[in-house]
Parts: structure tokens; C-alpha cells; sequence
């Protein structure tokens, strides 16, 4: 009499779900990254057929994960499709680094009001730069021919993509850390000597002035 292998825990499926996904991290599917839709999928709340840049092939895989019967991609979410490489037209670019900001793997370079470069190793083709752009100075290009979804993008890219997605939301934390330590420092200093740094004269005003920044101050450190 054989045993049944017993369920995986919801966190273990979670990982299976996100490791059978393209990690473009395109949010078409409905969720802010690869990781939120899988933990959807995970718990039922979402479908299996909502990932466009994994197509049917990755309907496929998280079908045999999940047990579900596989479905026809969402036509809502996109259409499956080759792997694509955002370009810049430098003619066009006018540096405003919308583009870098939303960029999910970090692998568009630049600097204000200077040209931006995608770099093509690095690109999802995860097409959130498209909308960003003031200038429309950004078209995707076919870079795989007839191939798409998992024939087009192997687990190596995907591994790539999920670590280079890492080390973007770790830059973004400790960039909002340090702009979070930036502004609790010139609040102290401010407040320091609040007679000095304002214009106001009023000593009761003053005094209000100095509550408020002094609550600003406990709301940052609260946040530490």
C-alpha cells in the first residue's frame, strides 16, 4: 500500500509557484511582482492563466504544481508573444530618468538630462518603461523571432531577472533609508535652534512650530 506524499506548506508552494515563473516582473498578471502573483496563486485567489510572458507553456508548469486543469491564457492580462528589448531613441531621450525609476531589474543607465541605455543582457522586456516616458523615445524590439514564452526565455534568465529584482528593491529600501536619516537630520538641526532657522518671531507660534517638528521627528524614529 503505497502512502500519499502529504500537501507542501504554503510557503514551500509559494516558492515553487515564483520559481516557475519568468520573473520579468511585469505586473500584468494583476500583482506587483512575480512573487505577490504567486502567493495568490498559492492560496487560490488568483488563476493560473494570468502570466502572458510565461504563455501556455507556463500555464503548463503551474498547472503540474498546483494540480489545477490548464486554461487558455487570460486574454484580459495580454497576448503570449516574442521576448522583447526596450530600446532609446538618444534623439529623442531628454533625460528625465522616469524610466530608470521604474525600470524593475535596474538595467536602464543614465543620468539627468543626459541619454539613457538600456542594457540589452539585463532587459525583461517587461515593457513598464513604455508608459513612463514623457517623450514616447522608448520602442520594444523582437529579439527571439518566432519563439516565445519559455522557448524564448530559459530558468538561467529567469534566475538573472528574480536576482537583479532583489537587488532592486534592496537599493530602493536603503535609498529611502538614507533619505528617511537625510530628513530626520536637518529636523533636528532645525529644531536646534528653531528661532534661528524660521522666520517666524512669535513666541507662540514658535512653540507650535517646535511641537510639530518634534512630532515629525517621533514618527521618523518610530519608523527606525
Amino acid at each position: 500500500m503505497t502512502q500519499e506524499r502529504p500537501a507542501p506548506t504554503l510557503a514551500a508552494l509559494v516558492s515553487r509557484i515564483e520559481a516557475a515563473l519568468p520573473q520579468t516582473q511585469c505586473t500584468r498578471c494583476g500583482y506587483p511582482d512575480c512573487r505577490a502573483y504567486a502567493e495568490a496563486v498559492a492560496i487560490g485567489a488568483a488563476d493560473i492563466n494570468q502570466c502572458p510572458p510565461g504563455g501556455a507553456q507556463g500555464i503548463d508548469r503551474l498547472a503540474a504544481i498546483t494540480g489545477r486543469p490548464a486554461l487558455p491564457l487570460d486574454p484580459a492580462r495580454g497576448k503570449e508573444g516574442p521576448r522583447l528589448l526596450a530600446v532609446i531613441d538618444e534623439a529623442w531621450c531628454i533625460g528625465c530618468t522616469l524610466c530608470i525609476a521604474v525600470c524593475p531589474v535596474d538595467c536602464i543607465v543614465g543620468a539627468p538630462k543626459q541619454m539613457h541605455l538600456v542594457v540589452a543582457g539585463q532587459c525583461t522586456g517587461c515593457e513598464l518603461c513604455l508608459p513612463a516616458c514623457p517623450v514616447d523615445c522608448i520602442s520594444l524590439v523582437n529579439v527571439s523571432d518566432k519563439a516565445s514564452a519559455w522557448s524564448a526565455w530559459s530558468d538561467a534568465d529567469a534566475a538573472v531577472a528574480a536576482g537583479r529584482y532583489q537587488f532592486h528593491q534592496q537599493r530602493q529600501l536603503r535609498d529611502k533609508q538614507d533619505n528617511d536619516a537625510r530628513l530626520l537630520a536637518l529636523a533636528q538641526a532645525k529644531l536646534g535652534n528653531l528661532a534661528a532657522a524660521s522666520k517666524i518671531t512669535e513666541p507662540a507660534e514658535l512653540d507650535r512650530k517646535r511641537s510639530m517638528i518634534e512630532a515629525a521627528i517621533a514618527r521618523a524614529r518610530a519608523k527606525q
